[in-house]
């Protein structure tokens, strides 16, 4: 479907953060020149980093529960918050009662722990916290300190499992079951670490955790992860529409999110003719970010429309996502949490 004359505009311009993180995406996964001029500080920062792992290691926190930990090792989004709502559904309906910890991305305060409410401040909690609220049911505690966190959260209510979103780099963190997540259309880019390439830590750590999650447009992998859209929902209001009956409908696609390109192609594969506008992960949405001089409609992920909900009109909508993960990565993870759980209580026993 051709575009119309008045959506023939420019994107909102990047920032210098924006233009920076596309030159180093352009090196990390497609090979662009430059990464040769990084390898000292990447190994600058590896050292640092295992120092840092060293001395957390010393200092780690026991809880009296089971601790998993969701994250992954390169930067940018790979899909964590729908598998740790995923997560928290598994868990309920095996009888369990989950608790999230957050570090609270984007959010303001440096206060720490907090309760986050459905209805909480984005700005001041971060934007994944409220969601995971909305979407999970279950308590979230959002703080820097994820130890302090976990002790909040406990002294809050019946809690008997907590679920950590990321902090897989976090070495004094207590952590039963580790599962880190990868997308599939990025990988694991270059396989450099930072700033050459984006890992957090080198890729021989994968080794080490308890479960690795492919989040795949296919099933193909054993713990494959796919994110499910079936419908779009409007910001100001209840309304819902199937995201099949918005085919060959041209949108203005808004999102400030690790991996925006999977957003993009989601809507494309649905049929949608899609205007991107990108902008950095976590980013603070105003008013004038989201309005364009046409009447198009606006879609943007859930995690935004959390922080764009105060000065949404009729044609802002976003596009919920679930997670959907094989019987046998359920199974799998139950078996393993039920292990982890009777070796608590053997211990607390002695």
């Amino acid at each position: 479907m051709p575009k119309s004359e008045s959506s023939k505009q420019i994107a909102k311009p990047a920032s210098r953060i924006g233009v920076l993180q596309q030159r180093l995406e352009s090196i990390w996964y497609k090979g662009a020149a430059g990464k040769q001029w990084l390898y000292p500080l990447e190994l600058l920062y590896r050292g640092i980093a295992r120092l840092d792992r060293l001395l957390k290691r010393r200092k780690i926190i026991d809880h009296a529960v089971p601790v998993i930990i969701v994250g992954n090792i390169s930067v940018g989004g790979t899909g964590k918050t729908p598998l740790v709502v995923f997560l928290c559904d598994l868990l309920k309906q095996a009888g369990y009662s989950p608790g999230i910890i957050t570090r609270g991305y984007g959010g303001n305060s440096a206060q720490g722990p907090v309760l986050v409410g459905i209805d909480s401040d984005s700005t001041v909690c971060g934007d994944e916290p409220v969601l995971m609220a909305q979407r999970s049911g279950v308590p979230v505690v959002a703080g820097p300190n994820r130890n302090a966190d976990i002790q909040y959260l406990l002294a809050e209510g019946e809690v008997d499992v907590v679920i950590s979103d990321d902090g897989l780099q976090h070495y004094r963190l207590q952590r039963d079951i580790e599962i880190a997540v990868i997308d599939q259309s990025r990988g694991l880019g270059n396989k450099h670490c930072l700033p050459a390439g984006p890992l957090r830590e080198p890729a021989s750590r994968l080794d080490s955790c308890d479960f690795i999650v492919i989040n795949e447009v296919e099933p193909v992998d054993v713990y494959s992860m796919q994110l499910m859209a079936s419908k779009v929902c409007r910001l100001n209001s209840l309304v819902e529409q199937p995201l099949s009956n918005w085919d060959e409908r041209e949108v203005h696609a808004v999102t400030g999110i690790g991996n925006p390109s999977r957003f993009f192609y989601t809507l494309k594969n649905a049929g949608l003719a899609v205007i991107e506008h990108a902008f950095p992960d976590h980013y603070a949405f105003v008013e004038s970010d989201i309005d364009f001089a046409d009447e198009l409609p606006v879609v943007m992920t859930e995690k935004d429309a959390v922080k764009c909900r105060q000065f949404a009109m009729d044609k802002h909508w976003y596009l919920p996502v679930s997670a959907s993960l094989s019987d046998r990565f359920s199974e799998d993870l139950l078996a393993k949490l039920a292990i982890v759980t009777a070796e608590k209580l053997k211990n607390q026993n002695d």
